[in-house]
């Protein structure tokens, strides 16, 4: 293992979260100082629109605790590191608005259960993180609550080129790590809103097997889908946050399983000689841009060179995990968004007639385009008649993909591939074609559909100078596996150590 960085020789903001740790615990620097340090690059670069909200005197607050726990030793794995979330994780003393006008000003009573599993390893909330509303999104374009600094509701910006997305739905935590105005980010991964927005960035992002992370207090979309997982410049970092946030939390998340806490940075640098990688074809056909193509290639040259083995494989459902995912999740989203209806919490009309007449009002003025037009659909592909021929079928597609993956398995240890067809593309390039944002999940979805875990790892740059990001996915619960594949790549290379211009 590489001795840590020192906060003498480098910026704060340079510092890893295994660096920033060391110094905490060492004392050469204060928690305090930590997070006033990345407050101020927080103020001070809100033209990229990540944060939504932050509350100086509450973080500073959790500083102070922090420097007290190192001080009597009873200092947490992340004593004193300071983080931001993605706005769709409830949290007390910060607002939590989904990126929707539906919950505009909301304060949760209670912390999600991530939040106060990172919060019980010391680390300091910074504030919260912009997101497509209600996570429904692959650009972060779909927001609706106007973000620190702003005087009305603009996009996320790429720290790469401000012209284009960072990815969603977790593009205001993708944007914030990679322009080092928080070492580390929560985000969620419906569909690969943490893979995607990671690639797009230039950042490493993890999805862990569906259940091994709770959902409590998550703001639903999707619940079959839905996982929470960490956004940091290295697998390292990754593997930190992950140890803290995953384990089981049966009395209020009854999708999460009975599969204990892990250290997934235990095996970190174990040797990945004799390491097959499966290579999909499906991945790699006419859709795929040459430049991301080439960066693809070039790691997966690296991995052999590291002692690694490619192996050929196939999985031959890829294409139908489009329309099969955008069955699925809108059928799940117009259940759990059935709750937003102006009678116990979030927005309600001011002018209405009757409860129907609220109903209508209320839900047509919180809601945005894109929320609405997957409500709709989901109600459209539940509703009697269309049930048996539309999710029910994709119910059944859904478990040929998680069957093709076990197929694959037998032949590979981990499979590789890209994360998206392209670099980030321009603010508004896809605003009028949801379908075209829809496509750009193809690579994605299959992962997710299974329940697979899956991360983004920087492997170049393409187009217009943007990141590449390469997709590892695993088995169940090969977590571990998964972050050792990725470290000992950034061990080899420094792709993940590019900072953007500026920041």
């Amino acid at each position: 293992m590489t001795q840590p960085e020192s906060p003498s020789t480098h910026a704060l903001h340079d510092l890893s979260v295994r660096a920033l740790t060391h110094a905490l615990v060492a004392k050469q620097v204060s928690a305090v100082e930590v997070a006033q340090h990345f407050l101020d690059r927080s103020q001070a670069h809100t033209e990229l629109g990540a944060f939504v909200d932050i509350r100086t005197e509450t973080t500073l607050a959790q500083a102070r605790a922090a420097d007290a726990r190192i001080a009597n030793g009873t200092a947490g794995a992340l004593e004193g590191v300071p983080i931001a979330h993605k706005d769709i994780f409830v949290t007390r003393d910060f607002v939590t608005t989904a990126g929707s006008r539906m919950l505009k000003g909301y304060r949760s009573p209670f912390d999600a259960t991530v939040v106060a599993k990172l919060a019980a390893q010391g680390v300091v909330t910074l504030g919260k993180l912009n997101c497509d509303e209600f996570a429904m999104g692959s650009s972060n374009e779909n927001t609706a609550i106007c973000a620190v600094g702003q005087d009305h509701v603009v996009p996320v910006r790429n720290p790469w080129n401000t012209n284009r997305i960072p990815g969603g739905s977790s593009g205001g935590s993708a944007a914030a790590v990679a322009a080092r105005l928080t070492p580390a980010a929560t985000g969620t991964d419906t569909g690969g809103s943490i893979r995607q927005p990671a690639s797009f960035c230039g950042i490493t992002g993890i999805k862990p097997t569906y259940g091994r992370a709770s959902r409590y207090g998550m703001v639903a979309f999707a619940s079959s889908l839905d996982q929470a997982g960490p956004m940091a410049r290295s697998a390292q970092d990754c593997a930190l946050l992950l140890s803290a946030m995953c384990g089981p939390d049966p009395d209020r998340d009854s999708t999460s399983l009975d599969v204990p806490e892990e250290d997934f940075t235990r095996t970190l640098s174990a040797s990945i000689e004799g390491l097959r990688i499966g290579i999909p074809e499906e991945f790699f056909g006419e859709g795929l841009a040459d430049d991301v193509r080439t960066a693809i290639n070039g790691a997966l040259k690296e991995y052999e060179r590291l002692g690694a083995k490619l192996v050929p494989i196939s999985l031959p459902r890829t294409e139908l995990s489009i329309p099969v995912y955008y069955i699925i999740a809108p059928a799940e989203a117009s259940s759990n968004l059935s709750r937003f209806d102006g009678v116990k919490f979030g927005h309600r009309a001011k002018n209405y007639t009757d409860l129907a007449d609220m109903y209508k009002k209320t839900r047509a003025e919180g809601f945005g385009d894109e929320v609405k037009r997957r409500i709709m659909i989901g109600a459209y592909v539940l509703s009697h008649g269309y049930y048996d021929a539309y999710y029910l079928q994709a119910q059944k597609i859904r478990r040929m993909i998680a069957d093709d993956f076990q197929s694959a398995f037998k032949n590979c240890d981990v499979i590789a591939g890209p994360v998206a067809p392209t670099v980030a593309w321009k603010i508004g390039e896809k605003s009028d074609d949801p379908v075209a944002n829809y496509l750009a999940d193809i690579f994605t979805l299959p992962g997710s559909l299974a329940g697979l875990p899956g991360m983004s790892i920087p492997v170049g740059f393409g187009e217009g100078g943007m990141p590449v990001g390469m997709q590892l996915l695993g088995n169940y619960f090969q977590e571990a596996r998964l972050l050792n594949t990725a470290h000992r790549f950034q061990q080899a290379t420094d792709w993940h150590a590019h900072t953007p211009e500026g920041f």
